[in-house]
């Protein structure tokens, strides 16, 4: 029995900054200490806060450390584990300054319910004995023992749970739909194939969690009369590939994967598929071909894939994150789950908040909570006093959401309402210091290279949009190409084969929506009102306050700066002048000059 546990987050932004060297500069000081068998180190999942990454908590007490590097560890056992007291300089403090102990009083968790994450950071991914410590496969096991498939369907129906992996349609009716189909073989499939730019959060459950997947597509399975499942999953997530194969393998070994599960007859198999990287895989019709080992594109729906889906069977396609919500639906009910979020959005969210805010990382919040408490309350605010512009929800496939709405309570169809959409979670914050115009231009890049070419609206229609674009960030564009856009955006989203395609435009239209003065200032006074747009940047000097010290002279890659002399009321003074025909618009000058004599418009 041990009288002290230190987690430590053993993935993403933590790992990166070598949290694994924590660990073994843990396990090293506990052996030579003989404290082995009083102290237990864990690498965990994401804690959530990853800009104060690597996080380290230790319990029975729950104490919070932050930004833990592995020359920490001795004071951490002798002040901590062996003295009793905290190690001050590592405590976790909010911008005002207070020091606060534990995770859960900090302003960051204050307003987060934690469903899908519920285990994440506080259990041993890949140990399934502490999944079953915390109530795993009991979820199955009441299934399997106490409930026909039509209860289990009729639970999550009743509990509203709609798919968190971007459309947002209701769980239970797709259950359904699929257990309503004839024929002795179904299929259950997981979509891991998150491809959102910063989106992280089916990675993180794959991480820090992953029986609960396993344990809700048993669950499916058995609701739909189904053996045999797939989860998708990027390739370019090794360390939750590792731990889910881990995890199938455990649960195998327990008897909760395989033949006669828990005695009652049913049989289930799992099976891992890696895909390649291609975003329109995340397109369920494409995933599935994909897994047939065939090249990833959409089909036509209908016939949908609870009639017609993986193999020509009838198939269910979820996300991690929907996943993840089922095993607590079956223990608690409906009623528990359908009483948190809003009238049509059951449930909590869980978001990755990247971009210009303070408390970059994971976040799980009920539906209905507003854009200003997530960003503000819990990411922290704009960091270096900038003003918010925008949130882009929804990755590619969403739009970008204005200061005005910032007050909008967070579900489906409120964000559907303005522009925007739930999509998988991603959550993108710009300041003042972003362009609008060049924000479209960036998601519509990376849509046009992902596109998979089958159909002409997207294969052709997003590479004409993002030349119109195009022209616009050069200062080249008309009034009259801005209703050309729009005219063709909504062309593309009406006749589009796929989600991806028919929401690519989505930040194109979203942005001249509510930034059109931007667009404006691009196409009729050829200025990019936040200096973003390199073809429309001109650097200069302001010879007022330059002391001719020749410093942004030398720091110019393109020698397109000089000295020159000027004479002020009296004096013949020193100033350094820029070619802007020898410009590259690199910015070196200005980040050069301590004196801010070097001006960008």
């Amino acid at each position: 029995m041990y009288r002290t546990h230190i987690m430590v987050c053993g993935v993403a932004g933590c790992a990166s900054n070598k949290s694994f060297k924590i660990v073994e500069e843990l396990n090293k000081q506990l052996t030579e200490r003989g404290l082995n068998g009083e102290v237990k180190v864990i690498t965990t999942g994401c804690f959530g806060l990853c800009a104060k990454g690597p996080i380290v908590v230790i319990y029975p007490d729950g104490t919070l450390y932050h930004s833990v590097k592995a020359e920490d560890v001795t004071d951490i056992l002798e002040q901590h584990v062996l003295g009793g007291k905290p190690v001050e300089r590592l405590l976790y403090k909010e911008q005002n300054g207070t020091v606060v102990n534990s995770l859960k009083d900090t302003e960051f968790m204050k307003k987060q319910i934690h469903l899908a994450l519920r285990n994440c950071g506080v259990i041993d991914p890949e140990n399934i004995e502490e999944y079953i410590g915390r109530d795993g496969y009991q979820a199955l096991a009441k299934v399997l023992t106490q409930m026909t498939p039509q209860d289990v369907i009729d639970v999550v129906l009743a509990s509203g749970l709609r798919g968190r992996g971007g459309a947002g349609f209701p769980t239970g009716l797709k259950w359904k739909f699929a257990k309503a189909s004839e024929g002795p073989v179904k299929y259950v499939c997981c979509n891991a194939d998150e491809g959102d730019p910063g989106a992280f959060m089916d990675r993180s459950v794959l991480e820090g969690d992953p029986h609960v997947v396993i344990e809700a597509m048993a669950i499916a399975a058995y609701a739909i009369g189904s053996n045999q499942g797939y989860v998708y999953v990027r390739a370019e997530y090794p360390v939750a590939v590792q731990r889910l194969q881990l995890a199938i393998d455990q649960a195998k070994q327990y008897g909760l994967l395989g033949k006669n599960i828990f005695g009652t007859g049913f049989d289930f198999d799992l099976e891992i598929r890696l895909g390649a990287g291609a975003f329109v895989c995340g397109e369920e019709t494409a995933l599935m071909t994909s897994i047939e080992g065939k090249r990833g594109e959409p089909r036509p729906r209908p016939p949908f894939p609870a009639i017609k889906g993986l193999f020509a069977k009838p198939t269910i396609l979820n996300n991690v994150e929907t996943y993840a919500n089922i095993p607590q639906i079956i223990l608690k009910g409906a009623e528990w789950f359908s009483s948190i979020g809003t009238e049509k959005s059951k449930g909590t969210k869980v978001f990755a908040l990247g971009g210009k805010i303070t408390n970059t990382g994971l976040v799980e919040v009920p539906m209905g909570t507003t854009l200003r408490e997530v960003l503000f309350e819990i990411g922290g605010g704009i960091p270096n006093g900038k003003k918010f512009k925008a949130a882009q929800t929804g990755g590619p496939s969403g739009g970008c959401i204005p200061a005005q709405h910032l007050d909008i309570p967070i579900d489906y169809d409120n964000l559907i309402s303005i522009g925007s959409m739930m999509g998988s979670g991603g959550l993108i914050v710009m300041d003042e210091d972003n362009c609008m115009v060049d924000i479209a231009k960036f998601f519509l890049e990376f849509t046009v290279d992902e596109s998979c070419g089958k159909c002409t609206p997207c294969r052709i229609g997003n590479k004409r949009l993002l030349e119109l674009l195009t022209k616009v960030t050069e200062g080249t564009a008309t009034l009259e190409d801005l209703d050309k856009m729009e005219q063709l955006c909504y062309y593309i989203k009406a006749n589009s084969l796929c989600g991806l395609g028919q929401t690519a435009p989505n930040p194109v239209l979203s942005t001249l929506r509510y930034f059109k003065d931007e667009y404006i200032a691009h196409v009729v006074d050829k200025k990019c009102p936040a200096g973003v747009c390199k073809k429309l940047l001109k650097y200069s000097i302001d010879k007022e306050a330059c002391i001719g010290c020749g410093m942004c002279a030398k720091k110019c890659p393109a020698e397109a700066i000089s000295r020159t002399d000027y004479t002020a009321p009296g004096h013949k003074l020193a100033s350094m002048a820029i070619d802007n025909e020898k410009c590259v618009k690199c910015g070196a000058c200005m980040s050069t000059c301590k004196f801010g004599a070097v001006k960008k418009g």
